[in-house]
């Protein structure tokens, strides 16, 4: 596949780094030619510096005979007017765009990306990815990380294990023994900073950070069997009043009637948009790092703080102030990969990654055959891969125990028509099965292989 990646930033970057990994012909375009140099110099991939929404610079990109082009700079107009060449001149077949601009997104202006119009096949908004991202933190505040598949039927937990932790010392394939009724696997740890897909006889110790996938109605059950307890999300601080805290004080008015939430916002102009925007959050305008402010917020009742603005470090400040305040879960917004390991020591209870969720959303519709979903984990060191088995696919027909997986790659659930099971040996998998799959990077292109990829995707 040939794709033309349009914006060298995180994104950009990460995109590339994904697709060169899996032998695609990968040319990335970008303004700055600093960084067109450090892809070329890092990566397995061309490199045209200029502006990608001019046509002489995707021409030269190879926009004539590519499949595919992604525009993530850093300009919404840009990635707009990029999509637009790419159709007009070069008939490019599929052209995703992603735009921050909320007036860009709201659902009545929606007929502005049909193809006479338009032509943007795919339009992914990090805000709106962050906000989901921070409502699943705060509907699992027992876990650091958390995603939902098939339908909103199973989920992803990332459960750090304390010394009360139950199971620590048990060695995996005895969890299945002891709690035989769970719908419950380990798929992935983290052990002294490095992870790793399991084996049956590894036991888990004191500090693994364990990815669990599980059945939606075992989520409670599941973490309590690895020591974690669930309490309500009653009162919260918001420190960010921008797209992304905006975002998720509407969502939380919509969903959770009774939670009540409060915005500190230090631009007095984003302060009176979101207070405009906003029916029964109260928003403060000020420093989120202010202790009295927060004390205003209500932080010493509050039972979870969300530090959500465009700063790394005033999102870690202000949520280890919220802890000493005796906040009891913080969750930070963390841009910068290389702080993540400074938020236990702090006491940050859980981050966001900003450009871990937009990746994992373009790539949901950037792979082969009948993937549904895809969730980058860490910096990118692996993914979990929602797929439909086609009838063709090496996996169709044949029984978990006889399927050749690599060693990096785990089965975390399967779907049967409507009903999730938690993968054995002895489970066939059949066309039209949907199987969720934690895959180390490096084994992503042979997961890729068993699913079947094909160009029926195009």
């Amino acid at each position: 596949m040939k794709v033309i990646i349009c914006g060298a930033g995180q994104v950009g970057w990460q995109i590339a780094r994904h697709l060169s990994g899996e032998q695609n012909d990968v040319t990335v375009v970008d303004s700055n030619p600093d960084l067109v140099r450090r892809a070329t110099e890092t990566l397995d991939v061309q490199g045209i510096a200029g502006f990608a929404s001019y046509p002489d610079v995707l021409d030269r990109a190879g926009a004539r005979d590519a499949d595919m082009v992604i525009a993530a700079t850093y300009s919404d107009e840009v990635n707009m007017v990029t999509c637009q060449v790419a159709h007009s001149v070069f008939s490019v077949q599929r052209k995703i765009a992603r735009l921050r601009s909320q007036s860009y997104l709201q659902a009545i202006y929606s007929d502005l990306y049909r193809r006479d119009h338009l032509p943007i096949d795919v339009v992914i908004s990090p805000e709106r990815e962050v906000a989901a991202a921070a409502m699943r933190r705060l509907s699992a505040p027992a876990a650091f990380d958390t995603e939902t598949f098939m339908d909103g039927q199973a989920q992803l937990l990332g459960v750090t294990l304390d010394e009360d932790c139950p199971v620590v010392n048990t060695p995996l394939r005895q969890l299945t023994d002891l709690f035989s009724t769970l719908r419950a696997i380990v798929v992935g740890v983290r052990r002294d900073g490095t992870l790793f897909a399991p084996e049956p006889e590894d036991q888990l110790f004191v500090g693994d950070d364990c990815y669990i996938f599980t059945h939606i109605e075992d989520v409670s059950r599941t973490l309590e069997v690895f020591g974690k307890t669930q309490k309500k999300q009653d009162r919260i601080v918001i420190v960010g009043g921008g797209n992304v805290g905006l975002e998720v004080a509407k969502t939380l008015e919509k969903n959770r009637t009774r939670v009540r939430s409060k915005v500190i916002e230090l631009d007095r102009k984003s302060a009176e948009i979101a207070a405009e925007a906003l029916e029964r959050t109260i928003v403060l305008n000020g420093d989120g790092l202010d202790a009295a402010l927060l004390k205003e917020a209500g932080i010493t009742r509050a039972d979870a703080m969300l530090a959500v603005t465009d700063d790394d470090k005033t999102n870690m400040l202000s949520a280890v102030r919220a802890k000493a305040e005796g906040c009891p879960y913080v969750v930070a917004l963390i841009n910068d990969p290389t702080l993540v390991p400074m938020m236990g020591p702090l006491g940050i209870d859980a981050h966001i990654n900003p450009r871990a969720t937009t990746v994992s959303s373009i790539l949901r519709h950037i792979r082969h055959g009948r993937v549904r979903q895809v969730y980058s984990i860490g910096d990118a060191e692996a993914e979990v891969i929602e797929a439909e088995v086609l009838s063709t696919s090496p996996m169709a027909g044949q029984k978990l125990r006889d399927i050749d997986f690599p060693e990096g790659v785990l089965v975390g659930a399967v779907r049967k028509r409507d009903e999730v099971l938690r993968p054995s040996g002895g489970l066939r998998i059949d066309d039209g099965d949907v199987v969720a799959l934690f895959a180390m990077a490096d084994d992503v292109q042979e997961v890729e292989r068993l699913m079947q990829v094909s160009i029926d995707f195009f």
